[in-house]
């Protein structure tokens, strides 16, 4: 009994720690030794462990034993893998999202990372032509009154080369970095959704970033240059009417056949194609197309269905229909549909020449792994962080009931979530293009920022508007959230919805890609040498069965000492969030070889299951991208109520999505027995208390280090046409004068704060206060009232037929007819 329990334990340790099967061997025949000397361990015991050691440790007998016949099961269970799956799953890099998949992430690897920086050139460009381009921008005049960007805004764009920042400088780009992109869009996002789309789009996923990785020598240097200097406006056509987030099923289809151009009959392709939502469309001069080719006479080789085709098409050719324009909810960034009928182009349209012919779909999902980490991320980030600087702004400006609204604790709760998920979302958004910068193409992360900071976005400008109140819902040239609200849903839209998103990409790619076995398992059953294939899958199984053992036997620890023995790279505050995050990362990945192994197949048709592990890696991602930044930051204390709240919350939101995942899991039985094992004393997460919602909705209200570090890079400048910039400018005002009108009160007696100027001059005369006091209540007296007031217009300005308004105001205002109405 003994030896029997010193085995248990020390093969638990052993798990726990990862050791190999060969150090299992010696430790168990040291043990089984020790046994034979205390008399507990006879020869049946050696024998059954010589037959179980040998066939495990000795490979040849292990294969044939063991692997043909469970490969010959998996192989029959595994469904055929599509060229286009495939792609799709192969498509990017794994990163530290691979490392949170592990069940014991290495902390210092997060921490080594660098923290991302400008270089000269890039602050010099964020500092000059974005802050001019800012300046320049009336978003007002932008959605409301041109529904466009002005003519002088489009030529600063081109001259200064904001289409052009992902471009080598070969070709006379700007080549930045992706953080600098990411602060560039940030900042512009500020001024301007529809600035912000309309410098992103060129700089994501689009010709640019297609030819740069593909392209021929002579495609890139004659488009390059172009592009670069803005002679050509790009803009990507993918989806239609037919196929939006299911990109694959475009029915748009290219033709190989020999046709003139140019006077000369060459081979090409007569392309046909329906598309719509595609951005920058209707100014385009150079469209990137994708479509499916098909070569039914052979003209090109032996594959009659070539697949999913890019190639770029100047838009002036005949046939081609384009210049018409979507309006996505008030927020007029140039979209529409672009139509081709029996378009003839050569087969050196292709992008990357014809020997790209049908390798579209792998060229798109590669690069959507890079853009789609980059710009939308990058605006949600924006719309979070400025939501909550002006609603901690507003909130210590409007007061209700002789007191700022901020001071409410229905506030503060709203007020909490936006401070916690802007200093999140910022440290996601810098973690992900660090990542990129490095050279990764991080197709499981660019989804989880994709899908969570646009959707915290959309929250966080609901929780604003809720703040705002009647300020937050009347438009006009004074509003600095309604466009941003009525926006949100697009980012929620495009670039993969996210629902799909979040139900089927962001796990359905995870768990293939950042589990270190389960690709290797599929991979083998594609590969056609059999004894190559059999030794692969072997070498992954077993190793896939220790690695589950071992996520076992640390959820369950982890769980019963609820993480307090688990090694942390900190000892401060901070200390406990890596210990649950190592007992989550564990958790993540014993229930996925679970859920793997008792559905198989079925899993990818259990969207619902897969969108919480999705949830759970997504959480672990974000909180890690936190902690990556406080510690980068220094560690600051100022800080750690953003910090505090983001990562409570992050663990808060991973448990729900464990225990709806296990209460709904498709055995009942064996949902409990999980819940049991990896929760043995229940849920152990609480949601961030009030009294941090109220140290984070406090720090929003004065200025300091919390709003500084979420104001970083945004453009605040005071000046009409900005009314974020005016806002803040009337929030230092307040907070300067409230002393003065403390004083003032004191001496006089209470009274509400208003009328401020009124109360300097007083105050002034009764000596109370100097001559800069008083100009100081004034001054704010101004900011206040700019502040909570709100935009109204003539009935006449808010009619987009002006004409037709007048007359129907003339006939509304005429004399009343005497005739008495004629009887049916």
């Amino acid at each position: 009994m003994i030896t029997l329990l010193l085995l248990v334990l020390v093969w638990g340790v052993l798990a726990y720690r990862r050791a190999s099967l060969q150090r299992f061997t010696l430790f168990s025949a040291v043990l089984l030794l020790a046994g034979t000397f205390w008399g507990e361990v006879g020869a049946a015991s050696w024998l059954v462990f010589a037959v179980v050691a040998g066939v495990l440790n000795l490979l040849p007998l292990r294969i044939s034993l063991l692997s043909t016949p469970m490969f010959r099961v998996y192989k029959g269970i595994m469904p055929e893998m599509s060229t286009t799956e495939r792609e799709a799953i192969e498509a990017g890099t794994t990163w530290w999202e691979a490392e949170l998949f592990r069940g014991k992430p290495n902390w210092q690897t997060l921490h080594n990372y660098p923290r991302p920086q400008l270089s000269a050139e890039e602050q010099a460009f964020i500092d000059g032509p974005v802050d001019e381009v800012c300046r320049m921008t009336n978003d007002w005049e932008v959605t409301h009154e041109l529904a466009d960007l002005s003519p002088e805004v489009w030529a600063y764009l081109k001259e200064h080369k904001f289409f052009a920042m992902i471009i080598e400088k070969q070709y006379g780009g700007l080549e930045f970095s992706a953080y600098a992109q990411s602060r560039v869009l940030q900042k512009l996002c500020g001024t301007s959704a529809v600035l912000a789309s309309t410098v992103g789009v060129p700089n994501s996923l689009g010709p640019g970033e297609l030819l740069q990785h593909y392209g021929t020598p002579e495609q890139k240097d004659y488009y390059l240059p172009r592009l670069a200097a803005g002679e050509d406006i790009p803009c990507f056509a993918l989806t239609g009417p037919e196929a939006g987030s299911d990109a694959g099923a475009i029915p748009d289809t290219g033709v190989i056949v020999m046709g003139d151009w140019q006077g000369e009959q060459v081979l090409g392709m007569r392309l046909n194609w329906n598309k719509r939502y595609i951005t920058l469309a209707p100014i385009a001069t150079v469209l990137g197309l994708a479509f499916k080719l098909h070569d039914p006479d052979g003209l090109l080789g032996d594959k009659p269905h070539l697949g999913i085709t890019c190639a770029l098409i100047p838009t002036d050719l005949p046939g081609i229909t384009i210049g018409r324009r979507h309006l996505p909810l008030n927020v007029p960034f140039q979209n529409g549909p672009t139509q081709g009928k029996d378009v003839f182009v050569p087969l050196s349209f292709i992008i990357g020449g014809p020997d790209m012919a049908g390798q579209g779909w792998r060229m798109l999902t590669e690069c959507l792994s890079v853009g789609r980490g980059i710009t939308l991320p990058s605006t949600g980030t924006a719309g979070t962080r400025l939501s909550a600087l002006a609603s901690g702004a507003y909130s210590r400006i409007r007061r209700q009931f002789r007191m700022p609204i901020g001071k409410m604790e229905g506030i503060e709760a709203p007020l909490a979530r936006l401070g916690g998920n802007a200093y999140l979302s910022d440290a996601a958004s810098m973690l992900t293009v660090t990542g990129i910068d490095l050279g990764e193409k991080p197709s499981v992360i660019s989804a989880i920022v994709k899908y969570h900071l646009t959707h915290r976005s959309q929250q966080s400008l609901i929780d604003a508007m809720d703040i705002h109140g009647g300020k937050g819902i009347c438009l006009g040239p004074n509003n600095y959230l309604a466009r941003g609200y009525q926006g949100a849903p697009i980012a929620i839209t495009v670039e993969g919805a996210n629902i799909l998103t979040r139900s089927m990409i962001i796990y359905g790619q995870g768990a293939i890609r950042c589990h270190p076995y389960v690709l290797k398992e599929m991979l083998s059953v594609q590969e056609p040498d059999a004894q190559k294939a059999l030794a692969q899958f072997d070498a992954a199984v077993f190793s896939h069965l220790g690695f589950a053992i071992s996520n076992k036997v640390r959820s369950f620890w982890l769980g019963l000492t609820n993480a307090r023995f688990s090694s942390t790279p900190v000892s401060d505050a901070t200390a406990p969030y890596y210990r649950q995050m190592n007992r989550l990362s564990a958790n993540l990945s014993f229930l996925s070889d679970v859920a793997m192994a008792t559905l198989g197949g079925e899993l990818k048709r259990k969207e619902r299951l897969s969108a919480r592990l999705g949830d759970v890696l997504s959480q672990l991602y974000l909180v890690s991208a936190t902690l990556k930044r406080f510690n980068d930051e220094g560690r600051p204390e100022a800080l750690l109520p953003l910090v505090h709240w983001a990562c409570q919350d992050g663990l808060y939101q991973a448990q729900m999505a464990l225990v709806e995942l296990l209460d709904n899991f498709p055995s009942p039985i064996i949902g409990k027995l999980l819940k049991v094992l990896i929760m043995p004393w229940g849920a152990p997460f609480v949601p961030p208390s009030d009294r941090l919602d109220h140290k984070v909705a406090r720090s929003l209200q004065t200025s300091g280090p919390v709003r500084d570090a979420l104001a970083q890079g945004l453009y605040l400048s005071a000046e009409e046409g900005n009314p974020l910039g005016m806002l803040e400018q009337a929030f230092i005002d307040i907070q300067q004068a409230e002393p003065i009108f403390n004083k003032i009160v004191d001496v006089l007696g209470r009274r509400p704060f208003t009328g401020l100027d009124a109360l300097g001059v007083e105050a002034l005369s009764a000596d109370i206060i100097m001559k800069e006091e008083a100009d100081l209540l004034a001054r704010a007296e101004v900011s206040r009232l700019r502040t909570i007031n709100v935009d109204d217009f003539a009935p006449i300005d808010l009619a987009a037929n002006k004409e037709q308004f007048s007359n129907a105001l003339y006939n509304k205002n005429a004399a009343p007819s005497t005739k008495r109405p004629a009887k049916n």
